[in-house]
């Protein structure tokens, strides 16, 4: 699994015209669900989501977590990140989940995270959606449950 996070003033998802998630300060997550991905993949993303101090603290730090803060966490999933770009110019998505189960573990992770108390907003699975944030610092983490970076 994967997950692109970026600290946020705000950001809001619209489809067909229509918001359909928004968010104030705190994170929003693009998140890539892989074949062979489980529960414990999306719990593993769903903690480090929550828990990373990316948070400034009164000295302008980074030292405290979305928890810490109270912040809000925008969900949006998107197979495009376990595109593989190594050979050629067109991606290969041959390792992102197939639709169905890719959805059970976005689910999954969203109840996770809304478990700790965090205000979550969502996308709308397989939608064409439009993401607009205001990027925060700009802070950008770059996360996958196995860890290969």
């Amino acid at each position: 699994m994967r997950a692109v996070i970026q600290r946020v003033l705000e950001s809001s998802v619209r489809v067909d015209g229509q918001v359909v998630g928004e968010i104030g300060k705190g994170i929003m997550v693009l998140l890539g669900v892989e074949e062979g991905d489980t529960e414990k993949e999306a719990q593993y993303i769903a903690d480090k989501v929550t828990g990373l101090r990316i948070f400034e603290d009164e000295e302008g730090k980074m030292n405290h977590s979305l928890q810490e803060v109270g912040g809000e966490l925008l969900a949006i999933s998107q197979f495009t990140l376990l595109g593989d770009a190594r050979k050629g110019r067109r991606p290969s998505y041959s390792n992102a989940a197939r639709p169905e189960e890719a959805n059970l573990l976005y689910e999954y992770f969203v109840e996770k995270v809304r478990a700790t108390g965090t205000k979550v907003e969502k996308g709308v699975f397989q939608a064409d959606m439009k993401v607009s944030l205001i990027n925060d610092g700009p802070v950008t983490i770059l996360l996958d449950s196995q860890k290969v970076f």
